[in-house]
């Protein structure tokens, strides 16, 4: 009994030395360190935490859950890549020009009454068809907006009658072309009598010229 009693003692006086010398030199430490400077450790493998131990001081070694873990350094983001050069922009059609507006054609031709029709007739001569024909022709290539014929005479007679006379002349013409294929409603009338003299109708020859028919066509050309 003595002797159990004396093993006791030595192995609580040999823990009281190791506890003394742990805690000195884990002043400083939330765990015990043995005489080789590790963490003492019970026998299943636990460390001995001193009476100041805190969470704050948890180790990894010894209370893994617990210590605070590495913050990763931060992964350098990629720099950015530059941004792609934008597309060349197409440089815009040229507008399309308008189309050329077709040029106007205004002609006007004048025939002589006597060349067209008897002397105080309205009924076209034979030889005077040629030049209308020829007139007809020529309108193929124009986009026609309208003909004018007008009557004239000279100064014989009574402003009345040369009135009548030079629109049934004109008439004549536009009968005449209609019969050639001219749209009637395209051509128009009218008799100045002897008010537009363009001669003296004091002689032969400018009466001749003032009994006359002026065929006025306006259009455009059709190319």
């Amino acid at each position: 009994m003595y002797k159990k009693i004396s093993l006791l003692a030595a192995t609580a006086i040999a823990f009281s030395a190791f506890t003394a010398t742990a805690s000195a030199q884990s002043s400083n430490s939330g765990y015990l360190m043995d005489q080789r400077g590790g963490v003492a450790k019970s026998g299943f493998g636990l460390c001995w935490r001193t009476g100041s131990w805190t969470p704050a001081m948890a180790t990894a070694e010894c209370d893994p859950d617990l210590a605070p873990k590495a913050v990763p350094a931060p992964r350098s983001s990629p720099a950015p890549s530059a941004a792609p050069a934008p597309a060349p922009r197409a440089a815009p059609a040229p507008a399309a020009k308008p189309a050329a507006k077709p040029a106007p054609v205004t002609q006007k031709i004048t025939l002589a009454s006597d060349a067209l029709f008897d002397f105080d007739k309205s009924v076209i001569k034979t030889e005077a068809r040629a030049k209308l024909d020829d007139l007809v022709a020529k309108l193929k290539a124009v986009n026609l907006e309208v003909i004018i014929a007008i009557g004239h005479t000279d100064s014989i007679g009574s402003v009345a009658y040369n009135q009548k006379l030079s629109l049934r002349r004109a008439d004549a013409v536009k009968a005449y072309l209609v019969s050639k294929g001219i749209p009637a409603n395209r051509v128009y009338t009218e008799g100045k009598g002897k008010k537009q003299p363009i001669a003296d109708n004091k002689t032969k020859e400018g009466r001749a010229k003032n009994r006359r028919v002026e065929i006025e066509v306006v259009g455009t050309t059709a190319k």
